[in-house]
């Protein structure tokens, strides 16, 4: 099983999000440090080459950008509420910088 390594404030993001969607990150999160695909994702390449968003719908939409590629660990990057039909440049913006800092 990968580890989990919440950059930034991703954890205290996440734990702001509605119960419903908590619990469904976690799942999904616990699928990914399996090696397992989440039930709902997509590749963000804008983000850094290897870095998925995984996709919860449960009141509201809630997303999260991690990455696997590096060593044994699940790195989630950034957690967000996603609120119009294409992700913020601020979002993918924060997405990037962390994924630079974890030296890609």
């Amino acid at each position: 099983m990968q580890t989990l390594i919440f950059m930034g404030s991703s954890r205290e993001d996440i734990r702001g999000f509605p119960e419903g969607a908590r619990r469904e990150l976690g799942r999904q999160l616990l699928r990914i440090q399996h090696g397992l695909d989440p039930d709902n994702w997509k590749p963000m390449k804008t983000v850094g080459k290897g870095v998925r968003e995984v996709r919860v719908n449960v009141k509201g939409q809630f997303r999260v950008l991690y990455v696997t590629n590096i060593g044994n660990a699940v790195y989630v990057l950034h957690a967000f509420q996603k609120k119009a039909q294409k992700t913020s440049p601020k979002d993918i913006e924060l997405g990037q910088r962390r994924y630079r800092q974890i030296g890609c």
